[in-house]
């Protein structure tokens, strides 16, 4: 039998098992495939020796999650330099111990860390259609919406007193040091852009002169955030929250990155420009999902293993 109009319900039964299984390979099989991406950017100061940095960002752990739990801890294998967390660690109330399971053997060596807004706050069940919505009206996070008002609030304090216990460095709004074998590093950090907790005035200045690299460390990639570190000389940013734009389109890419940050640069190496300075920036896609949306397209989940080399 046929339709009386339009698309012969053959055709529709085909079009709804492809979608059907799209969702299914999104949420049971690409979500999953973890990924160790490996880069190199070539920023240190000449004669200075190598440095291996591991960027942990968006794990988005919920209560359950043993495959990914067991994959951030094999990471521990690589021995890094030192790690930098770039936030969104929780997408659970009840996750808190859960991260810290699968961060234990990564929080034996030195570490850095910002937080992100789902590390204050839980969830919240969204229409995905209203990111495009967004990104059209120019709207993005608290940039221009309302206020978090009900929002869940997670249990942030624990996850930040953890890391603290184990050295890894809080760059909340704040500079920080690490002192390694080969090299004195200092960090400038930023809280959140997405929910308007960075307050760069606090650090402006540019990096230490007194330490042998610095680099920017914050979570959501806000041009404001970029034009501020690229202006004060900051060679290098890290920062994460983009999930690489999570749904993506074969040979196309993202189509948002939930900031105003282009899609060009939704996750991976590439620069930032302000007048004449430039600066690298690193975007991770993360290696997690918000809980009500645990699907990945095009996008693999992923963690970063970053070479910092001499310049040329």
């Amino acid at each position: 039998m046929r339709a009386r109009y339009g698309i012969p319900l053959k055709i529709t039964a085909g079009l709804t098992a492809t979608a059907a299984a799209g969702v299914a390979y999104a949420a049971g099989i690409e979500a999953r495939s973890f990924r160790l991406r490996r880069v190199t950017v070539p920023v240190l100061p000449r004669g200075m020796r190598d440095l291996r940095v591991l960027q942990v960002s968006d794990i988005h752990m919920v209560s359950g999650q043993r495959k990914k739990r067991a994959w951030l801890q094999s990471l521990a294998g690589l021995r890094p330099d030192f790690v930098v967390n770039t936030g969104d660690n929780l997408s659970d109330t009840d996750a808190v111990p859960e991260v810290l399971d699968a961060l234990g053997p990564l929080m034996e060596f030195p570490g850095v860390y910002v937080f992100g807004s789902n590390d204050y706050y839980g969830p919240r069940l969204r229409n995905p259609a209203r990111y495009l919505l967004e990104k059209v009206q120019g709207r993005h996070g608290l940039n221009g919406n309302p206020p978090v008002v009900g929002a869940i609030h997670n249990p942030w304090e624990d996850l930040r007193d953890a890391f603290d216990a184990a050295g890894w460095i809080n760059l909340t709004n704040t500079r920080g040091r690490l002192k390694l074998p080969q090299a004195e590093l200092a960090f400038t950090g930023l809280d959140d852009p997405h929910i308007k907790r960075d307050r760069y005035d606090k650090v402006a200045g540019g990096p230490d002169a007194a330490a042998d690299f610095t680099m920017g460390v914050v979570h959501a990639p806000y041009l404001r955030s970029l034009d501020a570190f690229t202006a004060d000389g900051y060679e290098l940013i890290l920062a994460g929250h983009t999930h690489g734009g999570q749904l993506c389109i074969p040979f196309y890419g993202a189509l948002v990155t939930n900031c105003d940050l282009d899609t060009d640069r939704v996750k991976g190496l590439s620069t930032h420009t302000v007048d004449d300075r430039t600066s690298y920036l690193h975007v991770s896609a993360g290696c997690g999902t918000n809980r009500f949306t645990p699907v990945r397209f095009a996008c693999p989940p992923e963690v970063t293993l970053l070479t910092l080399t001499a310049r040329a």
